[in-house]
């Protein structure tokens, strides 16, 4: 091992665990050995792994280490985990659940720009089945745990990730997000999770993820190593139902260069009515406010008037539910709840997701009417604080989404929207758990949130902060 011991190498970062490598203070087989021996001792009690393929890695690593200098890509030699509903190959794609038993054929597009960029896959991290909660809990694998607190939800669906990032199991890892899930782990965790413009990461060998709704992208601790991730895995395909217009500057050019003055509003309103966010997180809300003002931005609080999203997310929760579960070998091995869930899916008429699918860019155009005197839109990320472990113990389907309410009270509109959104992380909770807050930006323009976030992570850093349980 390098003078850095294994704990301080994989905290490094991403981009700088790249440059160890690069430099050849540390070859990608120790960096690998540094991963899987954070996995070994931590993911007992996280459950942030569904399934750990290191045998695999080492020999990926140990490949990496031969390749000559000039073909190294800019993640060479870097271990990242992949959420278990993204392809890779010789691994079943479980969706979180035990319907699945044949591993898959091929990589998908993402794991296959990351593995041209040099990374090398180290496992796949659990999901609740086909990504449906906000919230890591699977009747097949068990319960993820928040590394800041094992007591409490790692958020969802991407809890896995979110937990393996955090606890410095990995410095990036891949996610989903279909209402919130990069962004509401992210929250939970303490980490930066940006959810991408609808189209600019590549869905393939499938057409799309949840219809309209969802889109794969990294979980890391910095903007840096997000826009690092992003610049190797952004563009579609001829597979891809949805493409993003290309953006004005690489997502890493854009997290080193200041924005100029740009208009803010904030609000915390929800987009789900009904719900009060948290008081925590309102007053996370106006400071992180307060410092985007000293950073010489024009920040004023705003009063949106959003659409409203039910009529057009919920037939394409039952559509893309649906869509997955006809992916999977054992139906009959299906949890109780999504059983619950497809029989809701088949009350609802085909013409009715239809219908939601074809008008997304109509509706975009009224959610994007909060953009016609702002530049960039800051809320919070959740309405709540994440919940104790067993959200989802004795709830059917129904119970289940109304528990998750509060999750994506502020983030799901978005996906409907197609906008990129970022959460940010905003300091700590009495509880001792992350804030964090959202900001959401124009149809694809993902750039002006890297800039701000990394404004805002240069003047108050929060990668130095970790989990005691790392």
């Amino acid at each position: 091992m390098p003078a850095m011991d294994t704990q301080e190498l994989m905290y490094a970062g991403l981009a700088a665990q790249a440059r160890l490598v690069a430099s050849s203070e540390v070859s990608s087989r120790e960096l690998t050995e540094a991963s899987l021996a954070m996995i070994s001792r931590l993911n007992p009690e996280l459950n942030a792994f569904r399934t750990v393929l290191a045998d695999a890695a080492l020999a990926e690593a140990t490949r990496r280490d031969d390749v000559p200098a000039a073909e190294r890509g800019p993640l060479h030699g870097v271990p990242i985990a992949i959420k278990d509903e993204i392809d890779v190959e010789g691994t079943v794609t479980t969706f979180g659940g035990a319907a699945n038993r044949t591993p898959a054929s091929a990589d998908a597009e993402v794991v296959r720009r990351l593995r041209a960029a040099g990374a090398v896959i180290v496992g796949k991290t659990a999901m609740p089945e086909f990504g449906q909660w906000p919230f890591t809990e699977s009747s097949a694998f068990g319960a993820t745990r928040n590394p800041w607190d094992t007591t409490r939800t790692p958020g969802g669906s991407s809890g896995g990730t979110a937990a393996a990032v955090a606890a410095g199991m990995v410095a990036a890892a891949l996610g989903g997000d279909g209402g919130g899930s990069i962004r509401i782990p992210s929250a939970c965790c303490g980490l930066f999770g940006l959810k991408p413009q609808r189209g600019r990461v590549s869905t393939a060998p499938h057409p799309d993820l949840w219809l309209a709704l969802g889109t794969a992208g990294p979980l890391t601790r910095s903007v840096a190593d997000s826009a690092l991730v992003y610049d190797v895995i952004r563009g579609s395909t001829d597979v891809d139902r949805w493409h993003a217009d290309e953006p004005r500057m690489g997502f890493a050019d854009a997290a080193a260069t200041p924005p100029g003055t740009l208009r803010i509003g904030y609000s915390a309103t929800p987009a789900i009515r009904g719900l009060r966010p948290d008081p925590e997180h309102v007053t996370a809300l106006e400071h992180t406010a307060t410092a985007l003002r000293e950073l010489g931005h024009d920040v004023r609080e705003i009063t949106p008037h959003y659409p409203d999203a039910t009529a057009m997310f919920t037939p394409q929760f039952y559509g893309g539910v649906r869509d997955e579960a006809k992916l999977v070998e054992r139906p009959e091995l299906l949890e109780r709840r999504t059983k619950q869930t497809l029989a809701l899916a088949r009350l609802m008429p085909e013409r009715a997701v239809r219908w939601s699918v074809a008008n997304v860019d109509r509706f975009a155009a009224k959610a994007n009417r909060v953009f016609d005197d702002v530049d960039l839109l800051l809320t919070p990320t959740i309405a709540h604080r994440p919940r104790p472990i067993g959200a989802l113990d004795g709830a059917n389907s129904l119970t289940a989404q109304l528990r998750s309410l509060p999750m994506i009270a502020y983030t799901a509109l978005w996906n409907v929207a197609g906008n990129p959104a970022a959460a940010v992380p905003a300091g700590f909770g009495a509880d001792g758990l992350p804030l964090s807050v959202q900001l959401v930006g124009k149809p694809h323009d993902e750039v002006s949130i890297l800039q701000v976030a990394a404004q805002l992570e240069t003047a108050h850093p929060w990668a130095q902060h970790r989990p005691a349980l790392s």
